[in-house]
């Protein structure tokens, strides 16, 4: 859904010149303290314009533009990809004058997996916006972090460019089908509470074309992603322990996104939610009732965080006759953010295969798994009270 604030989501808490920050979740959402009156919360009623919607709104607290993908070398090497974007408030009115005085903090995560060489790299930035190190422009899309950024082109094209010690993406994608508004009424709730929400929408297939680079070699790539653009001030709440989050490319035509927010006592929380796009162009909204996602027995276990993922699924979608298993090419996709948030979190490319309807499909995708290594309400600050 991310939640991606997954992400994206999200993913952390620093403290920058005397403030906390949490951000977001691909992630399914970001909870930290209250927000104060200045920021402005995620309310019903919302419109969505594009592709005015894909700029930054620094009204809300917690925003971030989030791309995952699968694409392919000619000589059949696959590669899955992650780069995140994300913009956190810190004071939405500095009293200081100078430029470097803090109103938002601008993180950015960016991970390869070389699916056939066994390889999952990652890295990371994070900076104040200050005069101009980084940031997000209002009046149209585009967002920096030092020499890595996405944006549009001129024939509305979306363009990311990020590399590190010889890790990187320089891509173009097409926009593919409009938009897909997840949730209802303009917004994707995600906490008890009025407000605990964001604006969400997803890009739910975008050829894709251009370069990776792994460990110094790059190769040309074409293929798939998918694009996650959410927004709003505060979300999670403080008995959600994590979220498990999929997007996923059927071989059909069709795309589902789905997103379970797991609770500390162990049950899925009823604000978990959904989105199936059709061939045919429609949308269907899925509450939590409509589908589940069933954790198998296979189990990456990483030594870096301590955290057990579930890298098996079996997916469900009953009114939509889904019934499909998800498995991981690579079972090492953990991310360790810390020198951004401080969260460790499992984030990478899937394959899925069995029966939508009356037809067996596959297909590709990602999946998002966060809360595994200690709760993310323990690392968003839910201890600190409300």
């Amino acid at each position: 859904m991310t939640p991606r604030l997954t992400a994206a989501f999200v993913l952390g808490v620093s403290v920058v010149a005397g403030a906390l920050v949490t951000p977001g979740a691909r992630a399914p959402g970001v909870q930290g303290p209250v927000a104060t009156p200045a920021w402005r919360e995620a309310m019903p009623g919302y419109l969505f314009r594009f592709p005015a919607d894909h700029a930054s709104h620094p009204e809300y607290r917690i925003e971030w533009w989030y791309y995952t993908g699968n694409v392919d070398a000619a000589d059949g090497r696959r590669f899955g990809y992650q780069v995140t974007f994300f913009r956190v408030g810190v004071d939405p009115s500095p009293t200081n004058p100078s430029r470097w005085a803090v109103r938002d903090l601008f993180m950015t995560h960016l991970a390869v997996s070389d699916i056939r060489g066994g390889r999952y790299r990652f890295t990371e930035r994070l900076s104040r916006g200050g005069p101009g190190l980084a940031g997000a422009r209002a009046d149209r899309y585009a967002v920096w972090n030092g020499n890595w950024s996405g944006g549009l082109d001129a024939q509305g094209r979306h363009v990311l460019k990020a590399s590190d010690r010889g890790l990187g993406v320089n891509l173009v994608l097409d926009p593919g089908d409009p938009p897909a508004v997840n949730g209802l009424n303009g917004i994707s709730q995600k906490g008890e509470r009025a407000g605990n929400a964001s604006h969400y929408y997803s890009l739910m297939r975008m050829p894709t074309r251009g370069t990776v680079t792994v460990d110094g070699i790059g190769a040309a790539v074409s293929g798939e992603s998918w694009m996650d653009h959410e927004f709003g001030t505060s979300m999670l709440e403080p008995s959600q322990q994590g979220w498990d989050w999929f997007s996923i490319q059927l071989d059909d035509g069709s795309e589902l996104m789905l997103y379970r927010l797991r609770r500390a006592d162990g049950t899925v929380d009823p604000r978990s939610s959904g989105t199936l796009a059709k061939a045919d162009g429609s949308r269907m909204h899925l509450s939590a009732a409509d589908f589940t996602l069933t954790p198998g027995t296979r189990v990456f276990a990483s030594r870096a965080s301590g955290a057990r993922y579930p890298v098996a699924w079996s997916v469900r979608v009953a009114s939509a006759g889904i019934d499909f298993d998800v498995t991981t090419p690579l079972d090492d996709q953990e991310l360790r953010t810390g020198a951004s948030s401080g969260v460790s979190y499992w984030e990478g490319a899937i394959d899925v295969r069995g029966r939508a309807a009356t037809r067996q499909v596959s297909g590709r995708g990602y999946l998002e798994m966060t809360g595994y290594a200690g709760s993310m309400g323990r690392v968003l600050g839910y201890d600190r009270g409300r």
